[in-house]
């Protein structure tokens, strides 16, 4: 067995991800008890919103951003569009989804229904709810800014990948006096919707709201994975840190990460 140079101690570190990736995963769709996934704070708040269009008689907006089918943030909000649709099947609220690429509009058009049908309710389910207004970024933008003005929905929710359109849709929802919850990990966004949104979900949190919600159990295994190897390198940082204090001279520890 033939070692790139320099690439050893990422080569066993990847593997050791992959097995316990695999593991996880396994033990999930067989059933088996993997580690549980704390419900992230702003799930509650979903819910709450609901609530509140719902007392006020008005509808849900919720946008997946402006990501086509391979952003990973875009996949992530499927499921989260699925719990808002139930909810709102299930209270008789009236659900906006606003779509930007065409390749989204049938997933979301699906997933929506697919709430409807599960709670009995597929008489109640409009086509109207999941609308696609543009391909073009800022005509999109425009086009939620116009619905929201007219149509003042209780409840705004943008969860997916957002870029410079967050703040102009996000704006729009504070002046209306809409509860808003956002979500994106695109980082360069996040400020927008913290100053902007009654709640947010940060980074990763969406991924695990989703992984959540979904019960998708390669989304559980890879989410579980994926913090053990974050507490792995949090240990291998600590230990880093504790012998360039203690031991300055020794370079054991930094001569095995190069190999």
């Amino acid at each position: 067995m033939v070692f790139a140079k320099d690439m050893i101690a990422t080569f066993w570190f990847v593997l050791a991800f992959s097995i316990a990736s695999l593991t996880v995963i396994s033990r999930a769709r067989a059933g088996k008890n993997i580690p549980q996934i704390s419900r992230v704070p702003g799930l509650d708040a979903l819910d709450e919103a609901i609530g509140r269009a719902t007392e006020m008689g008005r509808p849900v907006h919720f946008s997946p951003g402006i990501g086509d089918l391979s952003n990973a943030q875009t996949l992530a909000a499927f499921p989260l569009i699925g719990h808002v649709a139930t909810q709102c099947a299930r209270y008789d609220t009236q659900i906006i989804v606003t779509n930007r690429t065409p390749t989204v509009q049938p997933v979301t058009e699906e997933v929506v229904r697919q709430a409807y049908v599960a709670e009995g309710k597929l008489d109640r389910y409009s086509p109207d709810s999941v609308r696609f207004y543009s391909s073009e970024q800022f005509a999109y933008a425009s086009a939620c800014v116009g619905m929201m003005l007219r149509e003042r929905p209780a409840a705004n929710i943008m969860i997916g990948g957002f870029w410079a359109e967050s703040l102009i849709i996000a704006e729009t929802g504070s002046q209306i006096g809409a509860i808003q919850i956002a979500g994106t990990a695109n980082t360069h966004q996040i400020p927008f919707f913290v100053a902007a949104c009654d709640y947010c979900l940060l980074g990763e949190e969406m991924f695990a709201a989703s992984a959540y919600l979904s019960k998708n159990p390669i989304l559980m295994g890879a989410l579980v994975a994926q913090d053990w190897a974050k507490m792995a390198m949090a240990l291998v940082i600590a230990a880093g840190a504790l012998v360039a204090t203690f031991a300055p001279k020794a370079t054991w520890l930094s001569d095995l990460l190069k190999k």
